[in-house]
């Protein structure tokens, strides 16, 4: 009988499986003492510690803003001549729906129509309320809560495309912990993401369905909102769900992403322009004024000396910032994982900024146009349901035309969100148990997606959803601290980077001094064709590299000269088993001339417009650079430049996590 083949990593996942199975089995017999005692602990952190939190999302906010102004955005993540797995349209898509989809349809009438309706604002006028409202829906859901997202993601994007290190947030600690990270330290830090993520997944999950069967009440389409509903419900989904996560995100999840972005596009612009649309624009407009001038203030208030909004600020403000925090690692991780080959400029610029400015455009059209009508049309109606958030979303579209028809678009919006959030989350739930496992059984896959869904289900039917959401809440304080120390370890690593790059060459280079100068004269005032750079590869190269490897062997150094597909390239490469191996190589390249340059008289003739010429290259991804002009002893002298270069950096002790981290696989 053939053994069932596994890519599980039994050191994460055994524990995560029984922390996870241990905690929903007790929310679930007992929900009630454990929310208590959850929610006290919760209390008590978000109280005594609630500066905590707002100094780690403040300074994940101004570190991003600084690395992606700084010398360090040109970095790429990945070798330096690598380029993006995924157009700009389909990568901003997964990353929005994976980053914020359900929680947007969920909040985004609800959250206002709470600010605007609250007790505590009673005392504002109902324009300074909707302002208000407006403001702290933006902060919520702006640049601080993607910032979050940001730091996690863009450490791992790093470490793992840079550094050639394993998809996982053991790998963010490899300049604090080197090797020590594939041991238990790497392990627990595993097990802590896995589990997070599982509780966030569930948690949001579970109140999306609510929502969608409230929907379907709302539409007729069911009779009641009940469990064995809700048990049919998360069945199709999860399904569909698992089906998506099989096919793997270039079909599934990229795909729906598209489908739901378009349709998101299309829904905001009917409430728009079918709404109160120029009370719409002008708010928004207001809104963003209020928003940047308001932005330091809001980001460092901690509400000390106005005790009547204290409690407001716990359940608004530090709840936000500690659900950023604890689906960090689940979205960080996704986000890392669709974003090879951009450069950490691109990358903070579109995480921070394009989805922010979205979000604040949704808040707007939803939000403010729950508060118009409710001020205008619905007579305080909405103000009323405010603390029904499952059904306010399908009640404030009674007050817009073709209601029927936009809530089945609503409810077609939240399913592909549900879909491609449980997806993406069992994807890396998947990939955090089996270290990044390239490719694994489709039964694991499905097993995590079931997993999923009967937690979920068992955790609502007993009301249980609420214990593990303050579970959830309470490690998201371990996380801040873990994620600041990303932070530090990410700015090692990204001075050793940029020091690697920039390393000069020693000053005993000698340049040209001018022999031969008669036949470099020829080659200036040639373009070259093809044949021509061909025979150089096959003629001056070669030799070159041969002497160069004779020489190397009497002084004890085994270097090989590979030719691969000669006359189009070849390398001389020196191998290491604890660095990387030192290698220079040079092929053909092509380049087109300015057509302004073709008919002129005093510059040499091309006839098909394209030139060819030897380019040098490098093991590092270095940019190389044309070398027509070298004869045979200047070559040698160039790759003996390099090579005295590689030398000097292999020598210097800060470089040794950079220089190694991929030299013999260690962690594959």
């Amino acid at each position: 009988m053939n053994k069932i083949r596994s890519t599980l990593k039994q050191g994460i996942t055994t524990p995560s499986l029984i922390f996870i199975i241990g905690v929903c089995l007790i929310s679930a017999i007992y929900p009630s003492a454990t929310e208590d005692l959850l929610s006290t602990v919760k209390n008590f952190i978000f109280i005594n510690l609630n500066w905590v939190y707002v100094w780690s999302v403040t300074l994940f906010v101004i570190f991003l803003i600084y690395i992606m102004a700084s010398k360090y955005g040109n970095i790429r993540l990945g070798s330096n001549d690598s380029q993006p797995n995924y157009n700009f349209f389909s990568w901003m898509s997964m990353l929005f729906a994976a980053g914020m989809g359900i929680g947007l349809m969920y909040f985004s009438v609800a959250e206002p129509m709470q600010h605007y309706s609250n007790p505590i604002f009673s005392s504002m006028s109902t324009v300074q309320r909707a302002q208000n409202a407006q403001l702290y829906t933006f902060f919520h859901w702006g640049i601080h809560a993607w910032a979050i997202y940001g730091v996690v993601g863009l450490a791992l994007a790093y470490f793992s495309y840079r550094y050639r290190l394993p998809l996982s947030l053991r790998s963010c600690f490899y300049p604090l912990l080197k090797d020590k990270i594939k041991g238990k330290w790497g392990n627990i830090i595993d097990i802590f993401a896995l589990c997070s993520t599982f509780f966030g997944i569930t948690t949001t999950l579970g109140f999306g369905v609510v929502q969608i069967n409230s929907g379907l009440v709302t539409l007729n389409v069911l009779p009641e909102n009940s469990f064995p509903y809700q048990v049919l419900i998360v069945a199709v989904l999860v399904l569909l769900a698992i089906f998506s996560a099989v096919s793997g995100l270039d079909k599934g999840v990229r795909i729906l992403s598209n489908i739901n972005i378009i349709a998101v596009v299309a829904l905001l612009l009917f409430v728009l322009m079918l709404g109160p649309t120029v009370y719409l624009i002008g708010s928004f407009t207001e809104g963003i004024g209020t928003y940047i001038n308001s932005f330091f203030s809001l980001t460092f208030n901690t509400h000390v000396y106005e005790e009547n909004t204290q409690s407001w600020f716990h359940d608004w403000t530090i709840l936000y910032w500690a659900w950023w925090i604890s689906w960090s690692p689940y979205v960080g991780l996704f986000i890392a994982r669709i974003s090879k080959g951009r450069t950490i400029r691109e990358f903070v610029a579109a995480v921070l900024i394009l989805p922010t400015l979205f979000n604040f455009i949704w808040m707007s059209v939803f939000g403010n146009s729950a508060i118009w009508f409710d001020m205008n049309t619905a007579n305080g109606y909405l103000s009323k349901m405010a603390n029904d958030p499952d059904g306010l979303m399908f009640q404030f579209l009674e007050y817009l035309p073709l209601t029927k028809l936009i809530s089945f678009l609503v409810i077609g919006i939240i399913i592909i969100f549900f879909v491609t959030s449980a997806d993406s989350g069992i994807f890396v739930m998947n990939s955090i148990a089996t270290k990044n496992a390239r490719i694994s059984p489709k039964w694991q896959t499905a097993g995590w997606g079931v997993l999923l869904a009967v937690l979920a289900l068992m955790l609502l039917n007993a009301g249980g959803l609420e214990a593990l959401q303050s579970m959830t809440l309470i490690t998201a304080l371990p996380f801040s601290i873990i994620m600041i120390l990303f932070i530090v370890s990410l700015t090692k690593a990204l001075v050793i980077d940029k020091g690697y790059y920039e390393k000069d060459f020693s000053s005993t280079t000698i340049p040209w001094s001018g022999e031969h100068w008669r036949e470099r004269l020829r080659q200036i005032v040639s373009f070259n064709d093809a044949e021509s750079t061909e025979l150089y590869i096959k003629t001056t190269v070669q030799q070159a590299f041969q002497e160069l490897g004779e020489e190397f062997s009497k002084n004890g150094i085994d270097a090989k000269i590979n030719l691969h597909n000669i006359p189009e390239s070849i390398e001389v490469e020196i191998k290491y088993d604890v660095i990387n191996n030192f290698k220079y190589g040079v092929k053909k390249e092509s380049k087109m001339i300015s057509e302004y340059l073709l008919d002129e008289e005093n510059l040499p003739n091309s006839e098909e417009g394209v030139v060819y010429y030897p380019k040098s290259y490098f093991g590092d991804s270095r940019e190389g650079y044309d070398i027509k002009l070298f004869t045979k002893n200047e070559l040698i002298s160039d790759v003996l430049k390099h090579y005295e270069r590689f030398i000097e950096i292999v020598s210097e002790e800060k470089n040794t996590m950079f220089i190694s981290s991929d030299a013999n696989h260690r962690f594959k």
